[in-house]
């Protein structure tokens, strides 16, 4: 996880002077974004020599830390905006870390004259500079020895260069093996790890790619996209390092297919059975990444797939789908959108979608489509023939509205007015009472308002009820606030509908407004959260009302929340 911190602080011209004159890293900027503890922390650590300055450039600082572990450290930019990241654990959780603040003030303490290019790896780089080839081999081969993961990729690079492409396929193919072995259940904290040795494989083999080896680099990236896929189920991913290595696998997959150019109807076959069968889209829309190696007569063969796929796909009466109608449907769907869009047939495209009207929502999609395309007739034809299909159900409320919608275009408003009317009345919804309003005006509006009222239950207030909660929204929409009121006082209300409609007339209404925000006051320091939103509450209320009544609230409020120190802090 990368986190960039970027402050603006104004500090006195003297002060600022001096920062920018002596100092690459602003020490009040530091400040702020380590926040005090971490920043106390970090001074401890410059001062007890902890870190260790690897490298200084113009725009970047790269260091070492000694703590429970070294961490490594970089800091870009200067002045007052900059920004870094570190190894520690602390840095992923919280962001800037005490090994930032030592390492800006380990920078900090350089003499002005010697900070850019210097740290241990200048020094180390000018010494190796010295040094004959002989020498420097020598000491790799040392370090490789007592160093696996070095010592593996140096092997896979001198294999990708010396061996013959049969030994090279085995020997990659046994390095993607122990890479992506999985014994028992790989954690969270363990998956970065994991990920990363699986990174350094593909990191072999994709210098294949460009150069005669591309062939045995498309075989290896298959076996590594199957052995990753297989490792998935085995390995807690919530950071998403599998997909990334799902990608990374693909896209040298796509490469060397594009050097290699396989022949294109085996290469079609290939994808599409990949596509048909992978559980984490790494080969979704396969046809669309692949075109330019597919090219014309793969592209024809894949379609011819998808087709015969799709025409053989079961389905029920009527259109409705089966329970075992393939899971993949919806993938073939989109395959063939992908053809038929590049073919510019838009006929096929409507047809596509209507193979499936199994759901109001299927209809929807399909009438949005047609609208989306310039078929309004067909759009409003397949709107109506939806809300007929599935006039015994709770209609959907989109595919509702984008009926009137499209009834009221050609003319219909009468009509669209009475699909709202009767869908308003089995599920009543803001959206159709502004519908309602806007094609049949204000007859049909006090229509719905009645039939609102009427629907209120009778008796003691709930403190919920739809229609009520409707009613008030509509009422505070419309301003009518006195009725809004009203309707609150006699059937209750949600406190969020309640602070809604006190918010929208307080300057008016102020008595019950001040009633409402008082009873949030009250829900929220009790809850212990909430209190910067309960302060800024008590503030508001102090406009609505005489001074000397809000003193005397504040000093309830103190009697009663005494203990509560972080809101009280919080009061005027």
């Amino acid at each position: 996880m990368r986190h960039t911190f970027a402050l603006m602080v104004t500090l006195p011209a003297a002060t600022y002077m001096t920062a920018r004159n002596r100092l690459r890293f602003d020490f009040d900027v530091l400040r702020e974004l380590a926040g005090e503890k971490v920043f106390a922390r970090g001074v401890a650590y410059h001062r007890e020599g902890l870190v260790e300055i690897l490298l200084i450039d113009p725009g970047r600082v790269l260091a070492q830390v000694r703590g429970t572990d070294d961490y490594r450290v970089e800091i870009t930019g200067q002045g007052e905006h900059f920004g870094g990241e570190c190894s520690c654990p602390a840095f992923g959780d919280w962001g800037f870390c005490k090994h930032l603040v030592a390492t800006a003030l380990a920078v900090n303490d350089q003499p002005a004259a010697e900070v850019d290019g210097a740290g241990a790896l200048t020094r180390i780089r000018d010494h190796l500079k010295n040094k004959g080839v002989d020498a420097l081999v020598e000491l790799v081969l040392d370090v490789a020895t007592r160093d696996p993961a070095l010592f593996r990729k140096l092997d896979m690079a001198a294999a990708a260069v010396h061996d013959d492409d049969k030994t090279l396929r085995k020997r990659l193919r046994k390095a993607i093996d122990g890479a992506t072995r999985i014994k028992g259940f790989v954690d969270y904290r363990e998956a970065s790890g994991w990920a990363a040795g699986v990174e350094s494989v593909l990191d072999s083999i994709a210098p294949l790619v460009s150069g005669a080896r591309s062939g045995p680099a498309i075989e290896l990236a298959e076996h590594a996209i199957d052995r990753i896929s297989q490792a998935i189920q085995s390995i807690d991913d919530s950071d998403g390092n599998c997909s990334a290595l799902l990608a990374e696998a693909r896209d040298i997959h796509v490469a060397a297919t594009l050097q290699a150019r396989p022949e294109p109807v085996r290469l079609a076959r290939s994808l599409f059975a990949r596509e048909m069968r992978d559980d984490y889209g790494t080969f979704d829309m396969a046809a669309a990444l692949y075109a330019e190696a597919l090219g014309e007569t793969g592209l024809a063969e894949y379609r011819s797939l998808a087709t015969e796929a799709w025409e053989t796909s079961p389905s029920g009466k009527n259109g409705r789908t089966q329970q075992e109608f393939s899971v993949n449907r919806d993938q073939l769907e989109r395959i063939l959108d992908f053809f038929a869009e590049r073919a510019g047939d838009v006929d096929a495209r409507i047809a596509l979608r209507a193979k499936d009207l199994s759901s109001q929502w299927r209809y929807l999609q399909l009438a949005e489509f047609c609208r989306s395309q310039g078929r309004a007739d067909e759009a409003l034809r397949r709107a109506e023939e939806g809300l007929w299909m599935f006039e015994d159900e709770v209609p959907d409320e989109q595919l509702v509205l984008l009926a009137a919608d499209l009834m009221s275009k050609v003319g219909r408003d009468a009509e669209a007015v009475a699909h709202l009317q009767r869908v308003f009345e089995k599920d009543p919804g803001f959206e159709l009472y502004q519908r309602l309003g806007k094609y049949g005006g204000e007859v049909a509006r006090e229509r719905a308002l009645k039939f609102l009222e009427a629907a209120l239950p009778a008796g003691k207030p709930t403190g919920w009820s739809g229609a009520a909660d409707l009613l008030i929204r509509i009422r505070t929409h419309e301003e009518n606030f006195d009725a809004a009121w009203s309707v609150v006082q006699k059937q209750g209300a949600s406190m969020g509908l309640k602070q809604e409609l006190a918010k929208a007339c307080d300057t008016t209404h102020p008595a019950l407004a001040l009633e409402v925000y008082a009873e949030r006051v009250d829900q929220l320091v009790n809850s212990g959260s909430g209190y910067a939103e309960a302060a800024d509450l008590v503030t508001r209320m102090a406009t609505l009302r005489s001074k000397g009544e809000q003193v005397a609230y504040v000093h309830a409020l103190k009697e009663r929340f005494g203990r509560k120190r972080n809101f009280m802090k919080l009061l005027p």
